[in-house]
């Protein structure tokens, strides 16, 4: 069983190296350092019993959980904005405003009357449908651009072409995406 000073000690020689592998995994120095914290107070309450051996692991782990439970708050947030961003124009000929697709709290899901929150979820089937219909490589640019949040390069690199294919699939993706919603009725 490890002592405190010995938690202490493991946390403070492993801090650095987390936060330099989670600030690779999220390039934001605040979201970083949130994550490697909630992981250290997870270690501290849920393992801090366990012999000061098995920590190293364990705390591995809890900050690669950790990291991926950020990624996927963040695709929830930014799925809306970030699809919605890519079709251009709304039917007015105006540019679409990004900001227009935050929830605001009084219009968050437990606040909509009911249909409001079947026509959110039946877009997302929609939306997800339509994603899994287009070719592979522009599926795969898409949701590493968009939904992963991975820049260009990093895509490019991922994906084995150069980033100038990257562009081109992620915007045939959009330009696909933007076109099947509009033949199935739904404008922005």
């Amino acid at each position: 069983m490890a002592s405190n000073k010995e938690l202490s000690d493991f946390l403070i020689s492993s801090e650095k190296r987390a936060f330099k592998q989670v600030l690779f995994a999220v390039r934001d120095e605040d979201a970083a350092l949130d994550i490697v914290q909630d992981a250290m107070i997870k270690l501290a309450e849920s393992y801090g019993d366990k012999n000061i051996a098995e920590l190293p692991p364990l705390f591995t782990r809890i900050v690669q959980n950790c990291t991926k439970d950020w990624f996927r708050r963040q695709k929830v947030r930014n799925t809306w904005v970030t699809l919605f961003s890519k079709f251009g124009k709304n039917s007015d000929g105006e540019e679409i405003d990004p900001e227009e697709f935050f929830e605001n709290p009084e219009d968050a899901l437990f606040g909509q009357e009911s249909s409001k929150q079947l026509e959110r979820m039946e877009l997302s089937t929609i939306l997800e449908k339509e994603i899994e219909k287009l070719p592979k490589r522009q599926r795969e640019a898409f949701l590493m651009r968009y939904w992963e949040e991975l820049d260009i390069s990093e895509t490019a690199k991922i994906m084995g072409v150069s980033e100038g294919s990257v562009k081109t699939h992620c915007s045939r993706a959009s330009q696909s995406l933007a076109a099947a919603l509009k033949k199935l009725g739904i404008s922005f």
